[in-house]
């Protein structure tokens, strides 16, 4: 044997002896105790199937109580059951994996016409399936214990399961020229941390088989693996047979950036801090008789006059339903939505090259945004008086699992004032009204992979509702030959801002499409363009010139709804219910008042935006109909887009008076900037869905302003 053969096959040997023994010595990640994060299992973490439910055993008694309420554990394992015996998989049932087993909600005249007392409409399951490479959809009725086949799209494969995204990062081990080019690149494998990275669409070479793109980062000293990327490196993985397709290795020169300054863990970080501000003081909103809501059955919310539905989803992350608002004047509780939840993120880098043209991800349709929504930290994520909601869900074998404290619910007040007026002195009256300002919150926080996204549906005793979504966690960068600025050739494009040495944030785009199912007063709404136009003032009238002029448009078909924002050429959007008139003839209705936002720069016929063309408008609205819920398509994995919202509004259907939702896209645009590394403080925008018209008169005119005799006092320590 030739000394250079003999020297490659003794590498390779080495190589397999140090993946073994980490594989003999690394304790196993048990996916319903330890809620994987996407993207993110390490070498040390390597998992095992599902098997048995969280230690959260409060929740294996649990009886549904509400026609949306959840599957339980119960109805799970009886799902499950049902599935293994059912033609074809009974045949082989270790080749059937569970992409998705949820409550099919009953038909929407069922829930409304259903209240406590009566019984339950029947229970039914909706689950998708991947079996022998093939793709099912399916309908699981608990009463007959039959099931029924639904339709599948024209293209594209389901969400991904977590064991999907934890296999994915192990397979590419099982290929020694793999292993040999992380050696190469001065990486232990036992410090090898790699993410799951979805493929997208880009041509018929992406066609016909689950494809899945994994790269890898150097987690050696530090927690921070993100900041260290293997530069170049893209390993193309066959996602049902797990065998590598392709290795591409473009940028082998480009350095690995170093672990100092990377740490964001407060042991870690406090350690090199020698110049330390003073830190703030605790805070806590206290509330000594504890908080004003109350959750009925696990599910159903109460507070300040507000009722709705809340529970956990594996994909959208937190749906809110059945919203009601008690009128301050009749006690009458009003519709106002049916329905809202999180339908898709578009996540786009904007770097074209090799290693990252592909990086445009559906977090909610490839990844679950539910299903990587992680533990809130009580007293950080929420404050001390929250109350915390777990999530029940299906694992890739079908046995159930608790994401434990997914979602929290809490008052809110800081110092903001809900209405005030103070007279002036020369007015001889001595007025100073003013009331606090308390909301209820409930919030989710989603890691996924690198960054972290919070929601928040915030209810308002005025009968607004807001809807924030916070953007943090640790951006995705490039490795770079750069330590300075000043290294950089002139016309160089670097895609990003060079955040430290050898690292480059890459630009990117984050868009969090809403699905809104409006019911005001009813179902029967109608959409309002109120538009703001400047008219001219006759000059023989008035010393003005001009005015501002509202001109109401009630869109008959969906493009005529299609809105973009433009600062230039503003209208307020209303929904409203024309059957339903204020005492001085105004229709009832509220309206959907944007915040900051962005809109997408990208090519139309662009790939990524083929796929993303929900993103297009930053309003839409449609007839309601009961499939169509997910922004980017049922299937969403290596779609083409024949299925999205773009293409169901395409038809232009009737709304004038119709039942309507509302899809509005909260965007984003990040140029990151250091003050992101190594880890972002959270940028929030958001939208409000306001009454307009639906109350007589201020529905907070007669709240009670705080007195000192009813609040507790807190004496601050001795040391302040």
């Amino acid at each position: 044997m030739e000394p250079r053969s003999l020297l490659r096959l003794l590498f390779l040997l080495l190589a397999a002896l140090v993946l073994l023994l980490i594989h003999s010595t690394r304790s196993y990640l048990h996916l319903p105790n330890s809620p994987s994060t996407l993207r993110r299992p390490l070498l040390n973490s390597r998992p095992r199937p599902t098997t048995t439910v969280s230690s959260q055993s409060s929740h294996e008694s649990d009886v549904p109580h509400h026609p949306l309420d959840p599957l339980t554990i119960q109805e799970i394992n009886t799902a499950r059951s049902i599935i293994l015996s059912y033609h074809p998989f009974s045949s082989s049932p270790s080749s059937l994996i569970i992409h998705s087993l949820v409550l099919q909600e009953p038909d929407k005249p069922v829930v409304l016409s259903w209240h406590p007392g009566l019984p339950l409409p029947p229970r039914r399951a909706s689950t998708i399936i991947r079996f022998l490479n093939s793709s099912y959809s399916l309908t699981i009725d608990f009463s007959t214990k039959k099931i029924t086949s639904n339709p599948l799209p024209s293209s594209g494969y389901p969400t991904m399961t977590i064991e999907d995204m934890n296999s994915a990062c192990w397979a590419p081990l099982s290929d020694s020229n793999f292993n040999a080019t992380i050696l190469a690149r001065g990486v232990r494998l036992s410090d090898l941390a790699c993410l799951p990275i979805s493929s997208g669409w880009f041509g018929p070479q992406d066609e016909h088989r689950r494809l899945i793109k994994v790269q890898c980062y150097s987690a050696e000293g530090t927690a921070n693996f993100y900041m260290r990327p293997i530069e170049g490196l893209t390993v193309l993985l066959d996602l049902d047979t797990k065998q590598v397709v392709h290795i591409s290795d473009v940028s082998p020169d480009i350095p690995i950036p170093k672990s100092s300054g990377t740490e964001y863990r407060f042991d870690s970080v406090s350690l090199q801090d020698s110049h330390k501000t003073k830190p703030l003081n605790p805070i806590s909103l206290e509330q000594p008789a504890g908080p004003s809501f109350e959750i009925q059955n696990g599910h159903v919310v109460r507070w300040a006059g507000w009722e709705f539905h809340l529970k956990p989803d594996p994909r959208a992350g937190v749906v809110v339903s059945a919203v009601r608002v008690t009128d301050p004047e009749t006690g009458e509780k009003r519709r106002v939505m049916y329905k809202g939840f999180t339908s898709e993120l578009f996540v786009p880098y904007m770097d074209p090259t090799d290693a990252w043209y592909f990086k445009t991800y559906m977090d909610a349709g490839e990844y679950g945004f539910g299903l990587q929504a992680m533990p809130l930290v009580p007293l950080n994520d929420c404050p001390r008086n929250a109350k915390y909601m777990d999530g029940v869900f299906a694992a890739a074998d079908g046995r159930p699992y608790v994401r434990q404290n997914m979602v929290c619910l809490f008052e809110s007040y800081g110092g903001d004032i809900g209405w005030r007026h103070s007279e002036s002195p020369i007015t001889g009256m001595g007025i100073r009204e003013a009331r606090p300002k308390v909301t209820l919150v409930a919030r989710m926080a989603a890691s996924v992979a690198n960054y972290d996204y919070i929601v928040d549906w915030e209810f308002q005793t005025d009968g607004l509702i807001r809807v924030k979504a916070g953007l943090s966690g640790i951006l995705m960068v490039k490795g770079t030959p750069y330590v300075n600025m000043n290294q950089v050739p002139k016309n160089e494009e670097m895609y990003g801002t060079l955040l430290s040495e050898n690292v480059v944030g890459v630009i990117h785009d984050h868009y969090i499409t809403f699905h809104l199912d409006m019911d005001v007063d009813g179902s029967e709404n109608s959409f309002v363009k109120v538009k703001l136009e400047r008219e001219e003032t006759d000059q023989k009238e008035s010393p003005r010139v001009s005015y501002l002029k509202a001109t109401r448009h009630v869109a008959k078909s969906e493009k005529e709804a299609q809105v973009k924002l433009n600062l230039y050429q503003p209208s307020e959007l209303h929904v409203v219910n024309p059957s339903k008139l204020t005492r001085v003839g105004n229709p009832v209705g509220y309206k959907l008042v944007p915040a900051g936002t962005a809109a997408t720069l990208m090519d139309p016929q662009d790939p990524p935006q083929l796929r993303a063309a929900f993103t297009n408008n930053q309003l839409w609205v449609t007839p309601y109909n009961k499939s169509e819920e997910w922004a980017g398509g049922v299937f969403v994995y290596q779609s083409k887009g024949e299925d999205t919202l773009a293409v169901w509004s395409d038809r232009d259907r009737s709304i004038e008076n119709k039942d309507i939702v509302l899809w509005y896209t909260l965007g984003f645009h990040h140029v990151p900037c250091q003050e992101d590394f190594p880890i972002m403080p959270t940028v929030y925008s958001s939208f409000d869905l306001k009454p307009v018209n639906f109350f007589e008169y201020n529905p907070i005119l007669k709240s009670p302003p705080n007195l000192e005799k009813d609040l507790p006092i807190c004496n601050a320590a001795a040391s302040a």
